[in-house]
């Protein structure tokens, strides 16, 4: 990867690519796409590079995260009010559940929580793992958006988005720690390697690295106009940073926040999974209705593949 090629400014070499094209190695499994618009989810053959199924949502669904012991999808749909459970070997629907405006959701380190972010409603929900009962809702103001846990799933981390700021809440207690300023319109947050919150500032085209004992920020760094999401690679070693304005994807070195490339990413990327070997990112391209998808090594733009209107979240379910 990165750290084997240098490839700095490879990206600037990727060449305009014909709405569907083929990767050089065709990794296995499914992909997993949220059209937003569309209330769909399109499950593409990752080996066949298209669209093999299109499951229905209620109305508008945005983000999916495995469960914890990684048996099932779960879905929300933030409009449609209710979670989708799909089977990640087919895509199927197993089961829906009820809910007060699924957006972000994601599930504690211990896999003991799952928070969910309401971005309309202005609440934060904690609820438990195991049976999804409703512990804990907090009034919030102004756009809750994305979530971050800290190590030892004590602590979860909010962004919101219209009030430029972050939150911290014990999970056990529903208590608020902090509420602090972030750059203007955060939207992803993530634990850095070296234990800082990371938030990306979709009003700028910075990150905010932020302290969690206090919530002060640090520093910032410079990626791309749009900074709106954030993503581990899989090994750890590298930070993936989406702007959507720019129209690019930032490789940051996960320890010292080191700019090593900028990928082309036409159509406002979104957000982004990895291949099983870590060396493809497939990214949604909000606006162009497409995924994307990158070879990491070259930094070439080696495959888009149409899908519905507005995708946003995307996963990557290894098969074989």
């Amino acid at each position: 990867m990165h750290r084997r090629s240098v490839l700095l400014g490879a990206a600037a070499h990727a060449l305009a690519l014909p709405s569907v094209t083929r990767a050089s190695t065709q990794p296995v499994g499914l992909v997993f796409v949220l059209d937003s618009r569309d209330a769909t989810v399109s499950v593409i053959d990752a080996g066949r590079g298209d669209v093999v199924r299109k499951v229905p949502a209620l109305r508008e669904p945005h983000h999916l995260v495995y469960a914890p012991d990684r048996s099932e999808i779960v879905l929300g749909d933030s409009a449609g009010n209710e979670f989708l459970f799909l089977e990640p070997d087919t895509g199927a629907i197993r089961r829906t559940l009820r809910v007060s405006n699924p957006y972000h959701l994601m599930f504690s380190p211990d896999s003991q929580w799952l928070t969910v972010a309401s971005l309309r409603r202005n609440q934060i929900d904690l609820y438990r793992a195991d049976d999804l009962t409703l512990v804990h809702r907090l009034a919030m103001p102004r756009l809750p958006s994305h979530i971050a846990w800290s190590g030892d799933s004590r602590i979860t981390y909010v962004t919101l988005q219209n009030s430029n700021a972050l939150v911290a809440v014990e999970a056990e207690t529903a208590r608020v720690l902090w509420r602090q300023p972030t750059g203007d319109t955060p939207a992803g947050v993530v634990m850095s390697r070296a234990g800082e919150l990371l938030v990306a500032n979709m009003g700028e085209d910075t990150v905010s690295v932020i302290d969690p004992e206090a919530g002060q920020t640090i520093r910032k760094v410079q990626t791309g106009a749009g900074a709106h999401n954030l993503f581990p690679s899989r090994d750890g070693l590298f930070l993936y940073v989406t702007n959507r304005v720019a129209g690019s994807i930032t490789a940051l070195d996960a320890e010292t926040l080191t700019v090593l490339d900028q990928f082309r990413a036409p159509g406002a990327p979104d957000c982004l999974d990895f291949s099983p070997d870590g060396r493809q990112l497939w990214f949604t391209q909000r606006v162009g209705n497409r995924v994307g998808v990158i070879d990491v090594e070259t930094g070439a733009l080696v495959a888009q593949i149409r899908v519905g209107r507005s995708p946003h979240g995307i996963l990557f379910h290894a098969m074989g």
